[in-house]
């Protein structure tokens, strides 16, 4: 019979996939709470670990969240209830549940963020859009082709409907008729690589681009942009996250529950168009 498996059993094997040393200098990532040994039947994976996505791991009896956004990024002097991350870090210790987040160094892991991204728009033959020095399998973003060559528009449409829906929907700047071939992507913010993305791709596909910075590497030639929701650019990574843990942790003899939150933690919440 299968066993349960221990929190600190299934962290060793989030972190074995996600290295700690992965993340950036400035992240916060691994457990934010929870005991070692403590029992873990469920878990649910979220991008954000916000107070809808707690209530949704009360509702499934969930023991351990994963989220890919962690829940402090800067110092705190204090978690009392007073606020929206105190009331998170009180609901959860008082129901049992632990909380852990893999950011950065799932971003640059292999297979990662961006991978799980390239995977659900169709591109094959990836590598990293931006190798970490010393290793060309890891980095950031990702750089693949699309099996046959297509429309920039054409190539749009699949993106919107591969990705979960959002108020923003996905925007395109560009000429829909061109061809695309080679699709640069990074999940999340990506504006910090449209330089590489410049070079090597006919389109990229990221979040939270900047007017300027969009503007200036498309006067300067660059290649045509896509720009979607960050929550729906790493939606894609949780049941691929889920998947791995729950079959690695059965290869060790434990057996856990996995959900995969559907919930739209993306801040904006509603679109209306210019009129014409």
């Amino acid at each position: 019979m299968p066993a349960t498996a221990r929190l600190g059993d299934v962290v060793a094997v989030l972190e074995a996939r996600y290295p700690p040393s992965l993340a950036a200098d400035w992240d916060a990532v691994g457990l934010v709470c929870g005991d070692p040994d403590a029992t873990v039947r469920r878990i649910l994976f979220a991008v954000d670990p916000v107070l809808a996505v707690v209530d949704e791991a009360l509702l499934l009896q969930a023991d351990l969240i994963v989220t890919h956004h962690p829940l402090f990024l800067r110092g705190v002097h204090s978690v009392a209830a007073t606020d929206h991350k105190g009331s998170v870090v009180h609901t959860l210790i008082s129901h049992g549940i632990a909380l852990f987040a893999a950011h950065t160094n799932a971003d640059h892991a292999d297979p990662g963020v961006s991978d799980a991204l390239a995977t659900a728009l169709g591109l094959v033959d990836t590598r990293p859009l931006v190798p970490e020095p010393g290793d060309e399998t890891i980095g950031t973003g990702r750089l693949g082709r699309v099996p046959a060559a297509t429309t920039l528009g054409a190539f749009a449409g699949v993106v919107a409907a591969a990705l979960p829906p959002t108020s923003q929907g996905v925007r395109i700047a560009g000429d829909l008729d061109r061809t695309v071939r080679t699709i640069a992507v990074c999940g999340g913010s990506g504006d910090a690589f449209l330089a590489e993305a410049a070079l090597l791709a006919d389109a990229y596909v990221t979040s939270d681009l900047r007017h300027h910075r969009a503007q200036d590497h498309l006067v300067d030639g660059g290649c045509a942009l896509i720009d979607v929701a960050h929550w729906a650019s790493e939606w894609p990574w949780l049941p691929v996250a889920a998947t791995h843990l729950e079959a690695e942790l059965a290869a060790r003899g434990s057996t856990v529950d996995v959900h995969v939150s559907r919930i739209c933690t993306d801040p904006w919440t509603s679109h209306l168009g210019s009129p014409r």
